[in-house]
């Protein structure tokens, strides 16, 4: 079994997978029957995997959507599509390797698709900006949807960004005016869009091509409008107060269904998606697959309505008459 890299509230899990290893490391070289204790030993696994997983905090869960070895838009596009096609440069300024757009195709339907990529290691991750992009990346992206509206192509949206750089040089460049473009343009976009929350979705960052039709997160990934950390820094001046921030913002999959701004959950293997990618995926390609399908048969004009319908719909308020 490789090993991965585990969080603080998985201790005991990582402790009990350590020990059934080495115990059958052991009755590799010896002539000894142990079987019985390993199977014990692993009904016990589930059973704690269970107890853990199934109360997970909303801090723990944002702290699964960082994971380091959890699968990012590269790796889904690997195990989803074929033929896939990068897309470069916004042709105003750069390339943004932050945010990435090609063409690809599902089960031989084309379709183009972007998303967020952080990186593996600092080296990447130093390329990648943490998946952190600059308006360059969200002017890409637009033209890249400028493109899949004129060639009648769906669009395929991975976000997974702790929020759009902030940097000096982004806001020179128009970091807001690039984010609100995006918003306006993809509301009225005459083609089909589906997005996945795949990790962090944070902040303008993720809005900025989070506009769509169908939206979905991931069973252990957030969608917020600002990180807990940011949140907590903001209300009470403590980092340590991330955990209350993470709760008090409704920012897990479960919250954001109750709340109408998403249209659904992908179930995730027990533990989060870096435990099995593949089953992820598949999750994640038999809803893009139903969805193609059901949208195809929506008129273009229409389905504009029906998202501004949706738009309109998002979030739940209370009147008072005091």
């Amino acid at each position: 079994m490789a090993h991965i890299p585990g969080l603080d509230f998985e201790r005991p899990i990582i402790e009990l997978e350590r020990k059934i290893e080495e115990l059958k490391g052991f009755t590799a070289h010896k002539d000894i029957d142990i079987s019985s204790e390993i199977k014990r030993l692993e009904e016990k696994l589930i059973n704690i995997k269970k107890d853990i997983y199934d109360t997970l905090t909303p801090w723990q869960r944002v702290q699964i959507a960082r994971h380091p070895k959890r699968p990012y838009t590269l790796d889904y596009i690997d195990m989803i599509m074929t033929d896939f096609m990068e897309i470069h440069g916004d042709r105003h300024f750069a390339d943004d390797k932050a945010l990435i757009c090609g063409l690809a195709k599902v089960d031989g339907e084309s379709l183009i698709v972007m998303g967020h990529q952080k990186g593996r290691d600092t080296k990447e991750n130093l390329e990648r900006n943490f998946g952190s992009a600059h308006p360059e990346g969200y002017r890409k992206a637009m033209r890249v949807m400028n493109m899949a509206e004129k060639f009648a192509l769906p669009v395929v949206v991975f976000i997974d960004t702790p929020g759009a750089y902030p940097g000096i040089g982004a806001e020179e460049r128009g970091q807001a005016e690039a984010i609100a473009y995006n918003l306006r343009e993809m509301a009225g976009l005459k083609t089909s869009i589906i997005v996945f929350v795949i990790g962090e979705g944070g902040s303008g960052g993720a809005l900025g091509i989070g506009v769509g039709d169908r939206i979905y997160v991931l069973e252990n990934a957030y969608y917020s409008v600002i990180s807990p950390e940011g949140c907590a820094a903001i209300l009470w001046k403590e980092r340590n107060k991330s955990p209350d921030a993470a709760a008090s913002l409704k920012l897990t999959a479960k919250d954001l269904l109750e709340m109408n701004i998403i249209d659904g959950i992908i179930k995730e293997p027990l533990g989060g998606a870096h435990r099995n990618p593949q089953e992820t995926a598949d999750a994640i390609k038999k809803t893009i697959k139903k969805d193609l399908a059901s949208l195809k048969n929506i008129p273009r004009e229409k389905l504009i309505d029906s998202r501004y319908a949706k738009i309109r719909a998002v979030g739940k308020f209370t009147e008072s008459s005091k």
